[in-house]
């Protein structure tokens, strides 16, 4: 069965899970945040078979997500990176995790998040970077974008845009 690619749809969720959408990408994507970067180290961690942790790997790679980094000549073995892109992600990991612990974790939080110089544990919200305000579908809906072809536009429209 063919996988459907949504790198083409208009839609910036649909390009985004084209990039990172595949669980394995996501749990590699989090190990690389804990400081994690070679390929023993990735597999150790999430107990992947080296097929698929090639491949996942060569994928975050080729979509800009992680870079390869020379780190031994004889045999060479290389050390993956976050990219730019890939720190920019870093705000919907620390949200998925919250989430996950507000309805996924009936024993209590595994994981989460701290003020360095305070040590105190802190949630983390959606807040316009322009205004600092809190982001509630009270106040805030989704509509389309300037680029936003007829379809988008419908779509949008037809969902009441919460």
């Amino acid at each position: 069965m063919q996988r459907k690619h949504f790198g083409n749809m208009q839609c910036p969720i649909a390009r985004s899970l084209e990039r990172v959408g595949e669980w394995w990408s996501i749990l590699i994507l989090r190990d690389a945040f804990y400081g994690l970067s070679r390929f023993d180290e990735f597999q150790k961690s999430l107990d992947i078979a080296p097929n698929i942790l090639t491949r996942r790997l060569q994928t975050l790679v080729a979509e800009g997500m992680l870079e390869r980094q020379l780190y031994c000549s004889k045999p060479p073995r290389y050390a993956y990176v976050l990219t730019p892109r890939a720190r920019d992600f870093r705000p919907v990991l620390l949200t998925l995790m919250a989430w996950g612990n507000q309805h996924f974790a009936p024993e209590g939080a595994s994981v989460v998040l701290r003020d360095v110089a305070t040590g105190h544990q802190v949630e983390p919200i959606l807040t316009d970077a322009v205004s600092g305000q809190r982001i509630t579908p009270q106040q805030h809906v989704v509509s389309a974008g300037p680029a936003a072809a007829t379809p988008m536009r419908r779509r949008i429209a037809g969902t009441g845009s919460k």
